[in-house]
């Protein structure tokens, strides 16, 4: 299992945790502000290593009409300040090729979206100019797939990857996590993330935006933990319910700090055994 490092921590191979959270998408700058300050606050005090992560950009929303964020420049200036302010690492998925090269000089991870994942000449275009990548597996592919994914980051030079599990297509407008997917994607010999908000998600089950069911979130959080993950994916908001994109899935800003101490006790359990992937 290979440690790669983000920022001044490193991921996997018997690390402890890392969290990547934050809003969905970019509302504006305050409460973008808002939402770092209080995450590395928790993160701080519990000492969990805190990737920043949100969307200047959502470019696969449901409905032509839906709020998509402030767009490359301005969202990218945005999540530079978060930066620098809070020094912590930042994240934000790229959709086109023409966002990678500036999207790769302001943030420390580069997202590989999870319809986007076989795309062999974006991957590897990524790859090359990211500091480290994250690779959403699409919710289309069996976990097996994903060394075909990897490969192709790899083959660019870049080894600095996570893998992230965010659910499987189960029928019409839901997912499933089956979590023996943990330990078949950690055989790839890279670090894996559990994206615990997008899995409870229900695509397009409202209509003309997603649904989701956030209650499911805390449950499956610690059902990854105890499988063997090396880190964990959250949408957060201060206010779930009015939140402008995957507000169903989102979980309350306020009820992480007792949801993170349950998992920091699990991890600190399985930390020994999940340094062994599967053969």
């Amino acid at each position: 299992m290979k440690k790669i490092s983000i920022g001044d921590f490193e991921v996997g191979g018997g690390a402890p945790f890392v969290l990547i959270a934050g809003p969905c998408v970019i509302e504006d700058e305050k409460k973008s502000m808002d939402i770092a300050r209080g995450l590395k606050g928790v993160t701080e005090k519990l000492g969990i290593p805190f990737i920043f992560k949100a969307s200047y950009d959502k470019a696969n929303r449901t409905s032509v009409d839906a709020y998509r964020g402030p767009g490359l420049i301005r969202g990218l200036e945005i999540l530079k300040r978060v930066r620098e302010e809070f020094a912590i690492p930042v994240l934000s998925d790229v959709h086109r090729f023409e966002e990678i090269a500036p999207a790769a000089a302001v943030l420390d991870v580069l997202q590989v979206p999870a319809f986007l994942c076989r795309q062999t000449d974006f991957i590897a275009e990524i790859a090359r100019l990211a500091k480290a990548v994250n690779i959403k597996k699409g919710q289309f592919l069996a976990p097996w797939d994903a060394v075909h994914i990897v490969e192709k980051a790899a083959t660019a030079g870049n080894h600095n990857i996570m893998l992230t599990e965010r659910g499987v297509s189960f029928g019409y407008n839901n997912l499933v996590v089956d979590c023996r997917s943990f330990p078949i994607l950690r055989a790839t010999g890279y670090p894996v993330i559990f994206d615990a908000t997008h899995s409870v998600q229900l695509p397009g089950g409202a209509g003309n935006a997603s649904a989701g069911d956030r209650r499911m979130v805390p449950c499956l959080a610690r059902a990854a933990m105890a499988a063997g993950i090396d880190g964990l994916f959250l949408e957060v908001h201060p206010d779930p319910d009015r939140a402008r994109c995957d507000g169903p899935n989102s979980l309350a800003m306020d009820s992480l700090p007792e949801l993170l101490a349950t998992l920091l006790k699990i991890d600190a359990a399985v930390r020994i055994t999940r340094t062994e992937p599967i053969e």
